[in-house]
């Protein structure tokens, strides 16, 4: 890390949901650098969610502090806050019952946005996540799992945040719409000059896309760094994460017939 203040920073924090049951976050600290890919992985109840829906207000921390930009967010309004960070959702967490252009442009009209900058602002963000502008007027029902979960980037940004958080963003998509998302949401936070944080359940995603890695157990941080960083983790959980997407590549060789792709 530089020198430079954090766009995110985790300071010992904790969080409960009920007493005398286990911490969902237990005294978690880790600092997201301006324009960082972060993606936090771990298996069900690690606390990666809670981790993430700390960041924007959605929950509060029992102990510790989230600064956004040097700024404890317990200092700020969470409405504001919450409108100035994209959230991605795993189902895209739309409307069923509006069309894509009322789904993406729903933040900045809520914000009092001028309806003509709202139109051409949803034109933009259906070309940049790669979407047809003929579905501009469909309702979202009726759109692929693939285009919902662009519909539901595009959403993110339309308010031209700098933070966005996704939650599980690719997770029930087939493996090649999941795996072009990625690609796509990956180029896009390079060009717009993101700050990312992404959970996930999958190292191998977590490894492609994301420019550091932290691994959560328990509502513990076990470790944090690059993939190479993690490699040399003495922790025995992290390298049997680690080493998942090698065994699931060995286990498919075996099975291919020789000479497949």
């Amino acid at each position: 890390m530089s020198d430079a203040t954090p766009t995110i920073a985790y300071q010992h924090v904790s969080k409960s949901f009920a007493r005398g049951q286990p911490k969902a976050v237990d005294d978690v600290s880790i600092e997201v650098a301006d324009g960082e890919f972060l993606a936090i992985v771990g298996g069900s109840g690690s606390g990666k969610t809670t981790l993430l829906r700390l960041a924007n207000r959605l929950i509060d921390p029992d102990g510790g502090s989230v600064r956004i930009l040097g700024e404890d967010i317990r200092s700020l309004d969470p409405i504001p806050l919450r409108r100035s960070i994209g959230y991605v959702f795993q189902n895209g967490g739309l409307f069923p019952h509006m069309t894509v252009a009322a789904n993406i442009g729903i933040t900045p009209r809520l914000a009092g946005a001028d309806p003509e900058k709202i139109s051409a602002r949803v034109d933009e963000l259906i070309d940049l996540v790669r979407l047809d502008r003929a579905h501009r007027n469909r309702l979202t029902q009726d759109m692929s799992g693939g285009q919902r979960q662009r519909v539901g980037v595009a959403r993110a940004l339309a308010a031209n945040p700098k933070i966005v958080l996704m939650d599980e963003p690719f997770g029930a998509l087939d493996p090649l719409t999941r795996d072009a998302l990625g690609d796509d949401y990956k180029a896009l936070h390079k060009k717009l000059g993101l700050t990312t944080v992404m959970i996930t359940h999958d190292m191998a995603e977590a490894v492609l896309l994301a420019d550091r890695i932290a691994v959560m157990h328990g509502g513990r941080m076990l470790a944090q760094g690059t993939a190479e960083e993690l490699s040399r983790s003495t922790d025995p959980y992290v390298g049997k994460l680690l080493g998942t997407p090698r065994r699931q590549a060995d286990r498919l060789q075996k099975l291919l017939p020789k000479g497949a792709p």
